[in-house]
């Protein structure tokens, strides 16, 4: 009879605590890890690790699988990519709590703000909830890959409170509140990890209005924040506006978390070009977290931006009107559209609609690149579409509308809007590398037909870690940086690390062979709703509480995946 349920032989083990790699098995029983070093007792199952490292399963803090996790088993791409733990309820928005009537406002909010498309979300939730800890329920029912959390988010729970006010986003009342308060304690003691909520303008509904949660006072956040103050756990999530610079946005935060004395996570990042605002940012941290806080900021390894295709959400003719005139159509018919001479010169000299903020990106055209098989994320300068359309001779309008011809509509260009300062990544590793930061800002679960960052720790693993000749980050620190880490902002100290005792979350890496593809297309969301998905080659195996949920790539079936309720 097996001793173990399952072994780990002869990897080079990276614990996740940034100390000293080692060789050595792993075993496994009951969903904790038992042994380390040299594991004498056989396991019911084995893994042969030799030449490989085995590392914590990675915990990403910002993504948005609030609905994904109710109608999918699955949550890819982020499990593709070694992460066995996902952080749900980022940016203030969600579904609970919610009452019947307001449904329909929480779907525009979510189709404009994390282009899920409305149908997939009508489609796709059960809606068998309406408070926040019946959501939380709801999860808990579920079976799927990987284990969630969540925060409770501020937008549906403004609406909850305060009905058509909350919408308009009118202030809250003394009673209103107290009542946030009092919801804000409930959902922590339930099982929230804390609390989140958005100051982004281009943070929109799918009618372009702001969404409940903006620029919602400091009173209102310090009486939320108190709600986890009653509860004696919870951290704030916070999407700052770093357009309306930093130092009034920072000392918002700052000032609810001196408040409430609970710790905040926020984004950051930097600009292209211009001054390097995120300085400040990290300076007006460091003071706080002297002077007694908690604050963590999440970076992007890699640029911030969007995928633009023509099956995609955002392309550079999306809001063109003689385009809009053949959407509708299927793609091989408009790309036959397109290739008619009349059509063309229509598309390429109309003028672009207003529409959504995020649609004018695809014409930046001095930031956009082609995405080809492997995906190249640091490009060159001169590979930007600007760049290479003046080496053709041609405008860059003219490029883009040929890259779609000649591939039948399957081009597709990144735009890299932020985190890519000077066209180099020197600023993106300088944040990631501070002390105060994370690596977050995956999205995986929102976005479906603009963003595909939910790969962004295979790319710090092979950018950053193997092929970097100049920056490079150190393998213990860099699996320290996704899985301890990341684990210990979010009060989740029970994974994150390979020690005894610990949750079996595991990974088994290839990292000689380990690459990200290109992303792809595919239809698997409910009511037939496309969604962007990468893969990865080099991931031998993931696991999570003992069990095997991927193979070299390949999904095995097991759903061990469990909701995680709060602190630990």
């Amino acid at each position: 009879m097996s001793e173990h349920d399952l072994v780990i032989r002869g990897g080079t083990i990276v614990d996740g605590s940034g100390g000293t790699l080692f060789d050595g098995d792993v075993a496994v029983k009951d969903g904790q890890i038992v042994a380390l070093g040299n594991v004498g007792g056989r396991g019911a199952e084995e893994i042969d690790a030799r030449g490989r490292i085995v590392t914590p399963g990675f915990v990403d803090v910002h993504t948005h699988y609030d609905g994904q996790a109710i109608w999918s088993a699955r949550l890819a791409p982020s499990s593709s990519h070694g992460v066995t733990t996902a952080v749900m309820g980022n940016c203030g928005v969600g579904f609970a709590p919610c009452r019947a009537d307001d449904r329909d406002l929480l779907v525009r909010v979510m189709e404009g703000v994390e282009d899920i498309p409305g149908v997939v979300m009508t489609e796709g939730l059960r809606w068998d909830w309406e408070t926040f800890p019946d959501y939380l329920d709801r999860l808990e029912a579920g079976r799927r890959d990987i284990d969630v959390a969540a925060y409770l988010p501020h937008s549906p729970l403004r609406v909850y409170v305060m009905g058509e006010r909350g919408a308009k986003r009118e202030a809250a009342t003394e009673g209103d509140l107290a009542r946030m308060r009092a919801l804000s304690r409930e959902a922590v003691e339930a099982g929230a990890l804390g609390f989140a909520t958005s100051r982004l303008n281009i943070h929109r509904t799918a009618d372009g209005d702001q969404i409940p949660s903006y620029d919602a006072d400091t009173a209102e956040l310090k009486a939320i924040c108190a709600g986890m103050s009653d509860a004696g756990s919870g951290i704030l999530q916070i999407v700052l506006d770093a357009y309306r610079g930093w130092a009034d946005e920072f000392d918002v935060m700052a000032d609810v978390v001196k408040a409430c004395g609970r710790p905040a996570t926020y984004t950051l990042a930097c600009g292209n070009d211009g001054p390097p605002t995120w300085r400040e940012a990290i300076a007006r941290m460091e003071a706080a977290n002297a002077a007694g806080s908690s604050i963590t900021a999440q970076v992007m390894p890699r640029p911030i931006g969007l995928i633009a295709g023509i099956e995609l959400s955002v392309h550079p003719f999306v809001l063109c009107p003689s385009y809009r005139a053949i959407a509708h159509l299927p793609l091989a018919e408009r790309i036959a559209a397109m290739r008619d001479p009349a059509v063309r010169r229509a598309i390429l000299s109309d003028t672009p609609e207003p529409g959504h903020p995020l649609s004018g990106i695809a014409r930046i055209w001095q930031w956009m690149f082609p995405l080809n098989d492997p995906p190249n994320y640091a490009p060159p300068a001169d590979q930007s579409i600007a760049a290479l359309a003046a080496a053709r001779g041609c405008t860059p309008a003219d490029y883009a509308y040929d890259a779609f011809l000649d591939s039948a509509g399957e081009a597709m260009f990144l735009a890299a809007l932020g985190n890519y300062e000077n066209g180099r990544l020197d600023a993106a590793y300088e944040m990631l590398t501070h002390p105060n930061c994370v690596p977050g800002l995956g999205d995986g679960g929102a976005h479906y037909g603009a963003v595909c960052d939910a790969s962004y720790s295979t790319f710090l693993l092979t950018h950053w870690v193997r092929d970097a000749t100049e920056q490079r980050i150190d393998l213990a620190r860099a699996i320290h940086m996704l899985t301890s880490r990341t684990a210990q902002t979010v009060g989740l100290g029970d994974r994150g690390v390979l020690r005894i005792g610990a949750k079996a979350d595991i990974n088994v890496i290839d990292l000689d062979r380990l690459q990200l593809h290109r992303p792809e297309i595919v239809r698997d969301l409910p009511a037939g709703g496309r969604r962007l998905d990468q893969r990865a080659s080099g991931y031998d195996a993931t696991i999570v509480s003992g069990a095997v949920i991927r193979r070299h790539g390949e999904a095995t079936g097991a759903l061990p995946g469990r909701l995680v309720r709060g602190a630990r």
